[in-house]
């Protein structure tokens, strides 16, 4: 572990002294990302605007919502989204060849290898929309409050964690995850216009159990809401457990059957 750690303090320094390198390339996301993000939340505001409830929430949840998966999103997109990203590509041209020499976990070196700060103002403008959120829910925030609603965060970015690694890891396997990575391209941009308590039926096992995305941000705003029952809870936790089993042995069985280049 502390090895791992030593590792990732490492791999942090030599990205950001690598983009320091190339200063525009540094704060040029800032811009771009933040202004994403404005424009964004700009159509949300002309969507739910004149919506008084969605799936059971006022508005005061759905700004909650809204902040909470655009957190989710935004924290992806700035420790492990571009490191995961390249999977596909370093299996296809040999490069994880290099990886899986190294005397570090190859999956933990790719996560963390190309962090992005650029996306930073993301990150701090989807906890302004969070505290707007709950003032408008009237949620009254307390340490107990403030830690839940913390841990269902951080376990819900390792279910969004898990679902990213096990697509591109069927790499191994296919020759092409493009239209999979398309599918999860809908799949979150319609779960950040719509939380999991809209989904029925088929819709409900498509969204909350095979492809999860409906309840990344479901479950913390119920959590606020106090609506996350206990059955609920269990459901988050073991989907999560689920998922890190199932992208663990993916990707162990992809490493075992990965075809070197040089080989």
């Amino acid at each position: 572990m502390r090895k791992n750690f030593r590792v990732i303090k490492e791999l942090v320094r030599l990205r950001f002294q690598n983009l320091m390198m190339f200063r525009l390339g540094f704060f040029g996301p800032f811009f771009v990302d933040g202004s994403l993000f404005l424009v964004q939340l700009l159509v949300f505001d002309a969507v739910y605007a004149n919506v008084d409830e969605i799936g059971g929430w006022q508005r005061g949840e759905m700004i909650l919502y809204i902040g909470t998966f655009s957190l989710l999103n935004a924290v992806n997109m700035v420790v492990y989204f571009f490191g995961v990203g390249g999977i596909p590509d370093k299996i296809k041209s040999g490069e994880m060849d290099l990886y899986l020499t190294k005397p570090v976990s190859p999956l933990l070196r790719l996560s963390l290898e190309s962090i992005n700060p650029g996306s930073l103002p993301l990150v701090v403008m989807s906890l302004i929309i969070i505290a707007y959120g709950a003032g408008s829910a009237g949620v009254r925030w307390n340490p107990k409050l403030f830690a839940g609603y913390l841990f269902w965060v951080l376990l819900m970015l390792v279910l969004y964690y898990d679902l990213e690694v096990l697509i591109r890891s069927l790499s191994f396997f296919v020759v092409s995850t493009a239209k999979m990575q398309k599918l999860e391209e809908a799949c979150i941009s319609l779960s950040m216009q719509l939380p999991g308590t809209v989904y029925y039926g088929i819709y409900k096992l498509i969204f909350c159990f095979l492809l999860p995305y409906g309840i990344m941000a479901t479950l913390p705003v119920k959590y606020l809401a106090g609506e996350c029952t206990l059955p609920a809870a269990l459901y988050g936790i073991g989907i999560t457990v689920l998922f890190s089993a199932l992208t663990a042995l993916v990707w162990k069985t992809g490493i075992r059957h990965y075809n070197s280049v040089s080989s």
